[in-house]
């Protein structure tokens, strides 16, 4: 193990909490046949996850950024993943950005939980596709079997929705509108309300044409920010 590895692990375990790492297994369903099976935690809250990032992602490097997001705890592959954020906003560098993005679409398979997923993919991969134009990149996680990839695609385009392009985000949702994990109708209702935050009248379009096929939970999370009144109308099916 590297010096730096050592450090931040080191770092990462003296800001452990016993009754967070007691919390946390539950918290992100690590029991048999839950997302998170066989999952580890140390107990570190995020915040304190960000602190230990921001002082240490200009000195490790990708190789040893690989060993820390491969950890089996749940932190170290968080921190792992808030360095490699840090690494990429800070370059203006293509070719260091395009290194960043095949470093993290090879390591997937560690992206392996909704916070994960959650915190990285828009800022990295959902970035990158929108300034190159390489929306394939999360349209072929979309098109995977592989629940986590389908979420990646979907928050991935979080980044349009902020630029105020939508279609990609309504592409995702359509595609997997009726997956059969909660997880994702959770994914795709709350991209839908950010749609709706940004232009309510698309969101509206949206839910006129899909809502009543809708999951229950996904069209919660969509409406969340709409009108009581309204609300009701689409949970009541009035529209």
């Amino acid at each position: 193990m590297s010096s730096i590895l050592k450090e931040i692990k080191e770092a990462l375990a003296v800001l452990s909490i016993p009754e967070k790492a007691v919390f946390f297994p539950k918290f992100f369903k690590t029991g048999k046949g839950e997302y998170g099976e066989g999952d580890l935690f140390l107990g570190v809250k995020v915040p304190d996850q960000r602190s230990v990032a921001k002082e240490y992602y200009s000195k490790i490097s990708l190789k040893e950024l690989s060993e820390l997001l491969s950890s089996k705890y749940h932190e170290h592959r968080l921190t792992a993943l808030f360095m490699l954020i840090s690494k990429f906003e800070k370059t203006k560098d293509l070719s260091i950005r395009e290194e960043i993005v095949e470093f993290y679409l090879n390591h997937l398979s560690h992206v392996n939980n909704w916070d994960l997923v959650d915190s990285s993919c828009y800022k990295i991969l959902g970035r990158y596709a929108y300034e190159t134009k390489k929306e394939n990149l999360l349209r072929d996680l979309s098109e995977s079997e592989e629940m986590w990839h389908k979420r990646i695609a979907v928050v991935g385009t979080m980044h349009y929705v902020k630029k105020g392009s939508f279609e990609l985000t309504k592409e995702f949702v359509t595609r997997n509108l009726k997956h059969p994990h909660d997880l994702m109708h959770k994914a795709n209702g709350w991209l839908l309300r950010e749609m709706g935050q940004k232009n309510g009248n698309e969101l509206i379009h949206y839910l006129n044409k899909y809502y009543t096929e809708m999951p229950r939970t996904c069209l919660r999370y969509a409406i969340e920010k709409l009108d009581e009144e309204v609300r009701q109308d689409y949970l009541k099916g009035r529209i």
